[in-house]
């Protein structure tokens, strides 16, 4: 009993650190960030000066690779363009590493949303890519889960407005997705979003089956390079709070 007594003490001496590690603390600041190794929190206020409001973000626990953290916010309309982009980045083990050299960027995501009044915002996985190591944006590449009365960046449009898709119901990672292509002023943007706007609150597989797909048919040179590997929310009005419950991203 005294040996299991003292077991179970060195045990908590070994476990209170690690949760002393997470940094629960609410960040509001612009362009505030938060790292708990592998990940990094980010306010990412950008487009903030186009409208009123208020953004607050933070991690609320970690065990192993799993993260789960919150942002609320509170926006006017504005001009109309995205506000933020508060999101967790994987910033250990991208390190700029060639896309024909990855063999998967395994994640899983499990994510709850509550607003209320205009709420145009989505849920999505941003990467970019470079054609160098620690070069300039190249290509970014968005996978939405959810479509909060938002639209991806087109070259292409409906007659109602909406955005074209390139490609319809391509079957990756188990479910169903529209291709949607065009440009941010500054870089190609390949948007994947879920067909008939269905909201994907949990989700797991293969990111890296998405870029696969470009390189082998929309013309994406696998000799690129992957910069960054976030998942986030894009505001643009409203005022609503995003909980992920369990997150956690590998690159291998």
């Amino acid at each position: 009993m005294v040996a299991l007594l003292k077991s179970l003490a060195v045990l908590a001496v070994a476990v209170l650190p690690a949760l002393a590690q997470v940094d629960t603390g609410v960040r509001c600041g612009d362009w505030d960030t938060v790292k708990i190794a592998p990940y990094t929190l980010y306010q990412n206020l950008w487009g903030k000066s186009s409208s009123t409001g208020s953004q607050c973000s933070n991690f609320i626990s970690k065990n192993g690779n799993t993260v789960s953290w919150k942002t609320t916010w509170n926006w006017t309309r504005g001009s109309g363009g995205v506000k933020s982009y508060a999101n967790v980045e994987l910033t250990d083990g991208v390190g700029n590493r060639q896309l024909s050299s990855i063999k998967s960027l395994q994640s899983t995501w499990n994510w709850n949303q509550s607003g209320s009044g205009d709420v145009v915002t989505n849920i999505a996985y941003d990467l970019f890519t470079s054609t160098s190591p620690g070069g300039n944006n190249a290509v970014e590449i968005m996978i939405w889960l959810a479509n909060y009365n938002a639209g991806p960046i087109s070259y292409n449009w409906n007659a109602d407005g909406t955005a074209k898709p390139i490609v319809s119901n391509l079957n990756i990672a188990g479910r169903a997705w529209n291709l949607y292509e065009g440009s941010n002023g500054a870089n190609q943007v390949f948007s994947f979003l879920p067909t008939n706007n269905a909201r994907v609150t949990s989700f797991s597989g293969d990111i890296n089956l998405f870029v696969k797909y470009l390189t082998s048919n929309r013309g994406l040179p696998a000799s690129q390079y992957l910069k960054v590997f976030q998942a986030g929310t894009e505001p643009t009005s409203g005022s609503a709070t995003v909980t992920t419950t369990s997150y956690s991203a590998a690159i291998v």
